[in-house]
């Protein structure tokens, strides 16, 4: 049941109207792992960290499932780093810095050891080296999931059009996806993109929850409303780890077990938002996930008698 995770391993400076930190560890393969090994082992990541990833960072990562053969540790040199201020409503944020670092040379390389893998999350990062990933596969994985952002669509679109081709499921958020479509309504923007590629799409609209499309199939699900959002960095890659996990421990691809992963994917960035970075998701166990799915199935459960 192993699932390879490609992305970023960084170090984030974030500032919120509810405090500050000045660095903590981040990065979408990060997430992504975080969340995922709650429901699947191993999660293989390939990546590229600098000597200053410690060592007790990469610990914490191994005692989860993570494993650490697809990733490149560059001696002397140092990890990506972002440094973010977000506004009072939390949906709005400000990049103050963008350190690309050893992810500037970052030619990712699928060990021997990972060949096989059943599952494929490709997190938020430059087209042309999620296409490398993938086509160092030597079997095509169940199912492909693939992240992106605005920033590729406006400097590498020939590039990401070519992976949408190779892909099974797109995720991106409701602007992203009006902007690769070019519709302002997210149904028609949904056909448009899925004409690109991807057989399912997913479109996560932050604290107005996510759509999953597929054919002529939709299903939404709602965000938890939650008392306070004490840091939104990094709740769309612990989504995407829950969404993968959830599919990759039950092995099912059905649309129907999608929507049970939109919840567990839902469920789980709810978590991620309570604390600094990925604090939170160190913290909670199996009982307390379980409790916050039976969360959403409350949100979303509801008798009616027609007369």
């Amino acid at each position: 049941m192993s699932v390879i995770v490609v992305g970023s391993m960084a170090f984030d400076a974030i500032e919120t109207p509810f405090g500050k930190i000045d660095r903590i560890v981040g990065g979408s393969a990060v997430y992504v792992a975080y969340a995922a090994g709650n429901f699947v082992k191993p999660i293989q990541l390939v990546s590229i960290i600098g000597a200053d990833f410690s060592e007790e960072e990469m610990a914490e990562l191994k005692s989860r499932g993570a494993q650490f053969e697809g990733v490149e540790i560059v001696p002397g040199k140092k990890s990506f780093f972002w440094s973010g201020r977000y506004h009072l409503d939390m949906n709005s944020r400000d990049t103050l810095i963008t350190d690309l670092n050893v992810l500037a040379d970052f030619n990712p390389v699928v060990p021997e050891s990972y060949q096989g893998a059943e599952f494929l999350m490709l997190g938020n990062l430059d087209p042309t080296v999620q296409k490398k990933v993938i086509q160092q596969l030597k079997t095509r994985p169940k199912l492909i999931v693939m992240d992106t952002m605005n920033f590729w669509m406006e400097i590498a679109l020939p590039q990401l059009e070519e992976v949408l081709k190779l892909v099974d499921v797109l995720m991106v958020n409701d602007s992203e996806a009006r902007q690769l479509s070019g519709q302002f309504s997210l149904v028609k923007a949904a056909r448009e993109i899925m004409k690109m590629g991807p057989k399912y799409l997913i479109i996560k609209k932050g604290e107005h929850g996510a759509l999953l499309f597929h054919e002529e199939r939709v299903f939404f699900a709602p965000a938890l409303p939650l008392e306070e959002v004490f840091d939104p960095t990094g709740a769309g890659d612990t989504f995407a780890g829950g969404f993968i996990g959830h599919i990759a421990k039950t092995k099912d691809v059905s649309f129907e077990n999608m929507k049970t992963a939109i919840i567990v994917g839902s469920a789980m960035a709810s978590y991620c938002v309570e604390k600094f970075g990925p604090e939170r998701l160190r913290e909670i166990t199996k009982e307390d996930i379980d409790n916050r799915i039976r969360e959403f199935v409350q949100l979303v459960n509801f008798d009616i008698e027609l007369v």
